[in-house]
């Protein structure tokens, strides 16, 4: 198994320190779903365009959109 990103495997390690002993593997999709269902909820799917948003609207959905790309990257980290 490869090494996870420090994220990834805080989450892990969150997850896991609620049981007495890890967790098998086969719990991770359900880690990752619950992560994407998190990003989805946070920030939406389909964003409106923000050509027509000002500087700070532009910076403010810009940034709420790389945040639930990184959300999304660790759930696929985790599931894979």
């Amino acid at each position: 198994m490869s090494e996870l990103s420090p994220q990834a495997q805080a989450i892990l390690d969150a997850y896991n320190a609620g049981f007495a002993r890890p967790v098998a593997v086969h719990h991770k999709p359900r880690i990752a779903a619950a992560l994407r269902a998190t990003a989805d909820q946070v920030v939406p799917k389909e964003w409106p365009t923000i050509e027509d948003y000002n500087e700070y609207d532009q910076g403010f959905a810009a940034a709420q959109i790389k945040h639930r790309n990184q959300i999304l990257a660790i759930a696929d980290e985790i599931k894979a």
